[in-house]
C-alpha cells in the first residue's frame, strides 16, 4: 500500500492593509511536494478554502528564472490539475495520512492558525505521520495537540521565520502576530541562524525551517525520515 501525503496551503491573497498580494510560496510548496512522489508516496493537494491554489504573485516568476523544482512542478500536468482542484481543508481526515507537509507565505499567517488546521495536524500527529513546515507554515503548528492536550510544540526544537527577519523585511505590524513570538509563548524550544540564512531543525517526527532559503535542508530532513516509514 503506497504511503500518503497532505500539503496543505494558505488561502489568503492579501497582505494586510498593504494593498499587496500574497498566498503560498511556490517553491516551498513544489520542493516537498517532488521530494514525496519521487518517493512514490501520494500526494493530497489541500488548501484553506479549497479549488484553485494561490500563491504569491511573487513566487510565479517567468520561466527562465524558475526554481527547477517549480519548473517541473509547473511542467507536470498531473501536479498543476491537483493545484488547479485543492481539497477544502475541512475535508481532510488527518488520520488518513502518514505526513502533513505545511508551505509557508504570508498568506499562512491568517488563515493557518485555527482550529480546523490544528485538527488536521493532532490527528495525523496521533497517528504517527511526519509533520513538516517551512517558514510562515509552522503557523498551522499553533492550535495542534498531543494526546494529554499540551501544545504539540511545547518542549519540541522548532524554528520558524523570526522576528528579526519579519522586522527586516517591514512587516511587523502587518501580519496578525509574531511567529516566533507565539511559538515561544508554546514553550517550543525556538531556534533560528541568521536572517535569511539556511536552517532546519528535527525533533522526532517534527520537522521545521525558518526562511525560504531552508527549504532544502528541509526537504532532505524530510526525505531522510518518510524513507524510515
Amino acid at each position: 500500500m503506497s504511503k500518503r501525503a497532505l500539503l496543505l496551503l494558505t488561502s489568503h491573497t492579501q497582505l494586510g492593509d498593504t494593498g499587496r498580494h500574497t498566498g503560498f510560496y511556490y517553491d516551498e510548496m513544489a520542493a516537498p511536494y517532488w521530494t514525496m512522489r519521487d518517493l512514490g508516496w501520494e500526494i493530497t493537494i489541500a488548501s484553506i478554502a479549497g479549488g484553485p491554489g494561490s500563491p504569491d504573485p511573487k513566487t510565479v516568476v517567468e520561466p527562465r528564472k524558475r526554481p527547477p523544482n517549480v519548473a517541473r512542478f509547473m511542467d507536470d500536468p498531473k501536479a498543476m490539475r491537483q493545484l488547479e482542484d485543492t481539497i477544502r481543508v475541512s475535508y481532510v481526515e488527518g488520520s488518513e495520512f502518514n505526513c502533513v507537509f505545511l508551505p509557508g507565505g504570508h498568506g499562512a499567517m491568517w488563515d493557518f492558525d485555527s482550529d480546523t488546521v490544528g485538527q488536521v495536524i493532532t490527528d495525523a500527529w496521533t497517528a504517527g505521520a511526519v509533520i513538516g513546515a517551512v517558514c510562515h507554515g509552522p503557523s498551522g503548528l499553533l492550535q495542534a495537540k498531543e494526546i494529554d492536550g499540551s501544545p504539540l510544540v511545547k518542549g519540541k526544537r522548532v524554528n520558524s521565520f523570526t522576528n528579526y527577519e519579519t522586522e527586516q523585511i517591514e512587516l511587523i505590524g502587518v501580519e496578525p502576530f509574531l511567529l516566533e513570538s507565539r511559538l515561544c509563548e508554546l514553550e517550543a524550544r525556538f531556534e533560528c541562524s541568521a536572517n535569511f540564512t539556511p536552517h532546519a531543525t528535527q525533533d522526532g517526527r517534527l520537522i521545521t525551517g525558518q526562511n525560504p532559503q531552508s527549504t532544502g535542508a528541509v526537504c532532505h530532513l524530510l526525505k531522510e525520515s518518510l524513507e524510515d516509514l
